[in-house]
């Protein structure tokens, strides 16, 4: 069967089969942050990027904006709730699907590309947090 043609639900739930770890939703954000990532990444009036590939340093980059931007405050909470809980949860997730050749890898590509990458609780939560320092005055009395 040819690969562009395959059904993406029907790919997940084939490696959700052998993986379970992932819920359908965190495969879903991955190709739209991917997507997300390759279209920032490649803009014509910015890029003089040679290669099309994106390392796995820019892919977790991408996530982190793209995240941050559609789910804000919640992006934290939704990760978990897909079973996603650091930046090496999305490398398995991107070498499930180049597994499945939904997407491709070159030679220098690993899992371990992913394992450096930020602290999720730092980066998704922290921007959102109350600041300590606030201080409530006490109100007028007339």
């Amino acid at each position: 069967m040819d690969i562009e043609k395959r059904d993406f639900n029907a790919i997940i739930k084939a490696i959700q089969e052998d993986d379970s770890r992932y819920s359908s939703g965190a495969y879903y954000f991955l190709r739209e942050a991917l997507d997300y990532t390759i279209k920032d990444s490649f803009d014509t009036e910015t890029s003089s990027r040679l290669s099309q590939h994106i390392s796995g340093q820019e892919l977790l980059e991408g996530i982190k904006h793209y995240a941050l931007d559609r789910y804000g405050p919640m992006a934290y909470e939704l990760f978990k709730s897909w079973g996603v809980n650091n930046c090496k949860d999305f490398g398995n997730i991107v070498f499930n699907l180049v597994d499945c050749q939904v997407l491709g890898k070159n030679e220098n590509d690993s899992p371990k590309d992913f394992e450096k990458g930020y602290n999720f609780k730092k980066t998704f939560q922290e921007p959102f947090a109350p600041k300590s320092d606030i201080t409530l005055k006490k109100p007028r009395l007339y």
